[in-house]
């Protein structure tokens, strides 16, 4: 039962990273109307150009494209249907993050069985996000861990879009890399998670935070913005310090909860 508690709350800052690029995208919706289909042709038209040229997100589309091309076109389609019942074009950050979010969804179990530098890769990724709102913005950092809504996602993708990009071509990559391995690893065990706590409070994380990073309980009062977000930080880089068996049990169990989420 511990286990599971842990499993499917504990790791709250690790899917809340996948969860947040979907509500960004989400919090992109605005009022719709009927369009014709001359209307979404033309809507596709233009998005497929916006996609296609030069940029961050370059190798993410052009591998989504041959990689994923059934994928991919279903991708166009929703953007196109989206763009042209709002009457505009969703901007390039957006088009990369609704993507993302759809690959995600229809094959991002594969990615728990990806190989292990593939998995650090990923994780790597999310860590660097985190630690970039954490020294920009606490708040913003709170809402990244836990899929709030206080930071303009819009904003932060255009002004750190390097980021953005890592983020989601190591999710496709590691989507790639599973999809064509057959094995599976073993469940995170009871050691692995004491093992994560204890290195957790070796580097000064308080008990309120650690209750609420593995057992997603919240405090009253509330932890502080910067303390909690600290915490979530030192929680990225310590699991990505811990014993490689004990890391890509717990990575790899943490990708499948993402994609079933």
């Amino acid at each position: 039962m511990r286990l599971l508690r842990l499993a499917l709350l504990g790791l709250a800052a690790l899917v809340a990273a996948a969860f947040a690029l979907g509500l960004w995208s989400e919090g992109q919706r605005g009022p719709k109307r009927a369009a014709t289909p001359q209307e979404v042709a033309a809507r596709r038209r233009a998005i497929e150009r916006t996609v296609a040229a030069p940029s961050d997100y370059s190798d993410f589309f052009a591998r989504l494209h041959s990689g994923f091309p059934v994928e991919y076109d279903a991708f166009l389609a929703r953007a196109a249907q989206q763009a042209a019942t709002r009457g505009r074009d969703d901007d390039l950050d957006v088009l990369a993050i609704e993507a993302a979010r759809g690959l995600r969804r229809s094959h991002g179990v594969l990615a728990a069985r990806a190989d292990g530098p593939t998995l650090d890769r990923y994780f790597a990724a999310r860590a660097a996000m985190l630690h970039e709102l954490s020294t920009a913005d606490p708040a913003a950092c709170v809402d990244f861990l836990y899929g709030g809504g206080r930071m303009d996602p819009a904003a932060f993708s255009r002004t750190r879009r390097a980021l953005v990009a890592a983020l989601v071509l190591s999710g496709l990559e590691a989507v790639q890399d599973g999809g064509q391995r057959d094995e599976t690893r073993g469940r995170p065990t009871e050691d692995d998670f004491r093992s994560l706590e204890n290195a957790l409070r070796a580097q000064g994380v308080s008990n309120a935070a650690i209750a609420a990073l593995l057992d997603g309980r919240m405090t009253e009062p509330p932890i502080a913005d910067a303390e909690l977000c600290e915490a979530g930080d030192v929680y990225l880089r310590t699991l990505a310090a811990l014993p490689e068996p004990a890391r890509r049990r717990i990575y790899g169990f943490a990708v499948e909860l993402m994609a079933r989420s």
